[in-house]
């Protein structure tokens, strides 16, 4: 498997921490992202610390959402408190980024949500730095309206750049834009983390992931621009939807980890 792979928890959110990292271990991923509404669980920190017996896999991000129950109009500093307790948590299990769910908009306006999102991250960005754990946000895709605000490249740009941290670039979220290899590379040197997945024409339902190689993203190619524009990280497969659920995790994962791994070689990732 190329080293450059990392799977999401998010395919196994249904099984305990340690069922998802014993699966990695057994098809060779070293990298991992998992999830805080897990890892704040009772006992769901111990667990994954438990299970992380061997350098490999490990922890390279964490995913958190911010105002999950509410949205950025009426979220208070519990959000960031949150956030401060993701970031110990992060630290705890040596993964460098956390990437983060911006919370939907309630009724403002994009920039007075972006204001209210850089708010609320603000208290935490120098714990974050002091401790070695890069704070990301991503593009997601419109269906998530309710619970982000950054749906397109550009727009993540932004947020990022409002709000003083990362950039998560998920492709899903952003292949069909016009004009990504520019994107890309505005947005590399400050990109902690790469999400891939594939699409395929005709799925109408939220989350419709595939696994690479499954649907119509030119992920070859995207790939390529960017590594050409410096990208130096991970690619994490976030997978879920009907096909994944169809397949099977552990079947799909494997796969999607296969591909992945197979295009990083032809690229010389």
């Amino acid at each position: 498997m190329h080293k450059r792979v990392c799977l999401h928890q998010i395919a196994y959110i249904d099984r305990s921490t340690t069922a998802f990292v014993e699966h990695c271990r057994e098809i060779g991923v070293r990298h991992m992202t998992l999830v805080t509404p897990l890892l704040m669980q009772d006992g769901g920190l111990d667990e994954a610390q438990a299970a992380l017996t061997t350098p490999d896999p490990h922890v390279a991000v964490v995913n958190h959402p911010i105002g999950m129950g509410t949205d950025l109009e009426r979220a208070g500093s519990e959000e960031t408190d949150k956030l401060m307790q993701a970031i110990d948590i992060a630290a705890s299990l040596g993964a460098r980024a956390i990437y983060l769910v911006s919370g939907g908009r309630g009724s403002l306006l994009w920039e007075d949500a972006a204001a209210r999102f850089a708010e609320l991250v603000a208290p935490c960005l120098s714990v974050a730095k002091d401790k070695g754990v890069q704070l990301l946000v991503e593009t997601a895709s419109d269906f998530n309206v309710d619970i982000h605000i950054a749906h397109t490249l550009d727009d993540t740009i932004r947020l990022a750049e409002i709000a003083g941290i990362g950039v998560c670039l998920e492709l899903h979220a952003c292949w069909f834009e016009g004009g990504l290899k520019e994107k890309f590379a505005r947005a590399i040197p400050n990109t902690g983390l790469v999400q891939v997945s594939d699409y395929v024409l005709g799925d109408r339902t939220a989350p419709c992931r595939a696994v690479p190689g499954d649907g119509v993203i030119p992920l070859e190619h995207l790939l390529g621009d960017i590594l050409e524009a410096g990208y130096r990280g991970v690619f994490d497969l976030e997978l879920v939807g009907p096909r994944i659920v169809e397949e099977g995790a552990a079947s799909a994962t494997r796969r999607a980890a296969e591909n992945l791994s197979a295009i990083l070689d032809r690229l010389g990732a």
